[in-house]
């Protein structure tokens, strides 16, 4: 009977105990994914190119500005890629959307002519999106080795294995680090 009274009085500290550990990593993962995103933020420039498929071997440059949503955890790539003569407008939208993970649109979604953004997760210095459109599944890992170098690579599944088919390097390229420089 004592052992049984000291259970039952435990077992609810115990459970908040365990609910506040939850807590506290949901929200340092959380920390960390924003602090992520929020280096993508500013100006970035690079050449890409098309590493499989019918266009392999296109080369392309890119220019894009990275922004983060106020008060919710994601990021924004709005730009686009030239070749030669002609510009194709490319954007990333994602955000953290609960329970339900990430979710964002790679171009116009599926619904036009990209992909949708159906699952994500940051760890360390790199992203992954899971992307879909009908029966097509690929990804997206953006990698940031260092504050002013990102790298993006866009792959599809075939035959179940996933195959990359764009490759970007990018640099940053923000005014304000120029300035700074140019003031030395």
């Amino acid at each position: 009977m004592v052992t049984r009274t000291i259970l039952s009085a435990s077992l609810p500290l115990v459970a908040a105990v365990a609910f506040n550990a939850f807590s506290i990593e949901v929200a340092s993962a959380s920390d960390r994914d924003k602090r992520f995103f929020t280096k993508v933020e500013g100006q970035w420039s690079g050449p890409g190119e098309i590493v499989a498929g019918k266009y392999k071997g296109t080369r392309f440059t890119c220019n894009f500005q990275g922004t983060t949503p106020a008060g919710k955890v994601g990021m924004t790539m709005d730009g686009g890629c030239r070749v030669g003569l002609f510009t194709q407008k490319m954007s990333a939208s994602v955000e953290h959307k609960g329970r339900q993970g990430y979710r964002g649109t790679f171009m116009d979604g599926a619904v036009g002519e990209g992909l949708d953004v159906v699952a994500g997760s940051v760890t360390g210095e790199k992203v992954v999106f899971t992307l879909n459109r009908k029966q097509l599944d690929g990804a997206m890992l953006a990698r940031m080795p260092d504050g002013d170098t990102m790298h993006v690579t866009v792959s599809v599944k075939v035959d179940n294995q996933m195959v990359p088919v764009i490759g970007m390097n990018l640099k940053r390229n923000d005014p304000g680090s120029v300035g700074a420089i140019a003031s030395k």
